[in-house]
């Protein structure tokens, strides 16, 4: 099977997902959410690299085409190893908001959580990473 190419430096992706954690989670907030003071906010294009290195990197340890984890509107990939889709909406399909997917990754909310709490929307039979998050 062949690995996807990573469009996001491997050491720019970690600096850009420890910014954003430590933008959004300094001591005594919760998780995701921005921090308490003013400017504290990650800008659009660390978000965007903090996702697209994330994603890849669940991608690098889980190839393959079965599942789909959305992130709009910075990045989408594809994912662990079973049946192959190759047209239309796939039939595992994982999708949630940055905030929630970076808060994944990180570890700062768990799988459960986010699945019970609506905050990641997952359907089919395979789309559950709860093995593969946090990174």
């Amino acid at each position: 099977m062949a690995v996807a190419r990573r469009r996001v430096d491997i050491e720019e992706g970690r600096a850009a997902l420890a910014a954003w954690r430590a933008a959004v989670e300094p001591s005594g907030t919760a998780a995701g959410s921005p921090g308490a003071a003013a400017g504290n906010a990650p800008s659009r294009s660390l978000i965007a690299t903090a996702v697209r290195y994330s994603l890849e990197e669940v991608t690098a340890r889980a190839p393959g085409n079965s599942v789909e984890v959305r992130v709009p509107p910075f990045g989408v990939t594809q994912c662990v190893e079973g049946p192959r889709h190759t047209r239309g909406t796939p039939p595992n399909v994982i999708e949630c908001d940055a905030a929630t997917w970076l808060s994944l990754v990180t570890g700062s909310l768990s799988w459960a959580d986010a699945v019970s709490t609506h905050r990641v929307t997952a359907s089919g039979l395979r789309a559950n990473l709860s093995e593969l998050l946090p990174l």
